[in-house]
């Protein structure tokens, strides 16, 4: 009889931590990808999907698509939250997994990291915009409710301008920690050091 080792729930909660850890202290995180482990792997899975669902719901909330959900009387408030989910889970794997795919092949040119750590790199790079989600946008709908999803409401001109800023702010921080994230997986083996 075979006794497989389970990871700890502790040891899950440690990852969980570190989706918010990753925006202050991202070496720590970044180097603890580096165990590409089956084990490991599975512990900070719970993590990676927390951050690319939040992130996906994030992003696909700017698109103009959503910005006219309620141009249709069909769509309230709930149905508005419901497609922002499914959409923005859907659209996060899809750029997860996809791109995933597109940074492991990039980085297969200079070896050195399978395509779960890169998709896991990606995902934790993507916790700053995982938290506009929660930074930006409940202050925007409190500013302008629901035209936010309405073609011609009061979310126009300067005041539109800072959130799209703010948001542009969190895109360019979490590419930032993609690269740093890459610099230090990618720095697990010697000759990599001029990432």
């Amino acid at each position: 009889m075979s006794v497989r080792a389970l990871p700890a729930p502790a040891d899950e909660r440690v990852w969980l931590r570190r989706a918010v850890t990753v925006l202050v202290r991202p070496r720590e995180v970044f180097e603890g990808i580096r165990d590409d482990s089956e084990t490991a792997a599975r512990v900070r899975s719970e993590a990676v999907l927390a951050l690319i669902m939040l992130a996906g719901i994030a992003s696909v909330l700017w698109t103009p698509t959503y910005g006219r959900l309620q141009d249709d009387v069909a769509n309230d408030a709930l149905n508005v939250a419901v497609i922002a989910f499914v959409g923005g889970s859907l659209y996060g794997a899809l750029g997860y997994f996809l791109g995933g795919l597109v940074l492991y092949a990039l980085t297969r040119v200079i070896g050195g990291a399978s395509y779960r750590q890169v998709r896991h790199v990606l995902a934790f790079a993507a916790a700053p915009v995982a938290l506009s989600l929660l930074v930006v946008w409940p202050v925007r709908l409190a500013v302008y409710g629901s035209d936010v999803f309405r073609s011609g409401g009061a979310d126009h001109g300067a005041g539109n301008d800072a959130f799209l800023g703010a948001e542009l702010l969190f895109a360019v921080w979490s590419l930032v920690l993609l690269v740093l994230g890459l610099r230090i997986v990618l720095r697990r083996e010697p000759g990599f050091e001029r990432l």
